[in-house]
């Protein structure tokens, strides 16, 4: 009789727990360095402005000879009728020209986003050539425009320094403004207003109750923008603008000739806290629409 002698190899138990999890590795030279060179960079775009804004507290008699701290900068800028009024006619203009370019702007996002067709490519074009056109070859052919509509057609209008500024400021801005406008609305189903034609109503009151509150975060952001894109416009502003209507950019310009006074500094630091907070504006007024940021980046790009 034969037996079987049980196996002496002894049944392993089961611990494998597969391989081990891997390690982070270090940072690398190279990560650190692209980190150094990144804060480098931004140090480099932002240092002027700092500068800008602790010189905008010197008391000194000129701007690039610190003498001490104090608010006498802030208080020559109230002062002073010439510097009052450039800010003035600054901010009118801003207001202004912002609001045409954003109601141009509008109705021509709606309609490039609600109506296209084949002259959609060809407007799209237009809108990029208003674009990429340098800011000189604007200003230069604007100048005698404005100049035949106020002297030779008879249209007095033109003749006002207030009138060309808001002209010039809105071109640019008019395309801008379209870009955004168009993003928002081709990111939106059409299904509301198509259930508003369906339901009898206008297309009127389907454009005021439906399009419109559809595109208002897109239509406030544009012209918040368009206001800050109005506040530091130069090149046109020193073509069309005329005497008594001189903005506050063509003013620091004509003050480079005396020498740069501190009070320019204090006023180029109220300008910089408005478009700051505009652009903040921008940003909660998308954000409170529910866009990501993302959306946000995209919507303000105009993409």
């Amino acid at each position: 009789m034969s037996t079987t002698t049980p196996s002496r190899q002894a049944a392993a138990p089961a611990t494998d727990l597969g391989p081990p999890p891997p390690t982070r590795p270090l940072r690398s030279w190279g990560d650190r360095l692209l980190r150094v060179w990144g804060l480098v960079v931004l140090v480099f775009l932002f240092a002027p402005i700092v500068v800008v804004v602790v010189y905008s507290f010197n008391d000194g008699r000129l701007l690039i000879a610190w003498d001490e701290f104090g608010l006498a900068p802030y208080r020559a800028m109230l002062e002073r009728p010439a510097i009052r009024s450039a800010v003035t006619v600054s901010l009118q203009v801003a207001v202004l020209s912002s609001l045409l370019a954003t109601f141009l702007g509008t109705m021509a996002g709606v309609a490039l986003a609600r109506r296209p067709g084949r002259w959609t490519y060809w407007f799209i074009g237009l809108l990029l050539l208003v674009s990429v056109t340098p800011e000189i070859v604007d200003a230069v052919s604007l100048l005698p425009w404005v100049v035949f509509l106020g002297s030779d057609a008879g249209l007095t209008a033109f003749n006002n320094g207030i009138v060309r500024l808001v002209v010039g400021h809105s071109l640019f801005s008019t395309a801008v403004v379209s870009y955004i406008v168009r993003a928002r609305l081709v990111g939106l189903d059409e299904s509301l207003e198509e259930a508003s034609g369906d339901l009898y109503a206008t297309p009127l009151r389907t454009f005021r109750r439906i399009t419109v509150p559809l595109a208002m975060p897109a239509v406030l952001a544009g012209y918040l923008l368009s206001f800050t894109l109005s506040l530091d416009n130069t090149i046109v502003s020193a073509f069309v603008q005329v005497s008594g209507s001189t903005p506050w950019p063509v003013y620091v310009l004509s003050a480079l000739r005396s020498g740069l006074r501190p009070e320019i500094a204090a006023t180029s630091t109220v300008m910089l806290v408005l478009t700051l907070a505009a652009l903040g504006l921008v940003a909660l007024v998308l954000r409170r629409s529910g866009d990501s940021a993302t959306d946000i980046a995209r919507t303000m790009g105009g993409g």
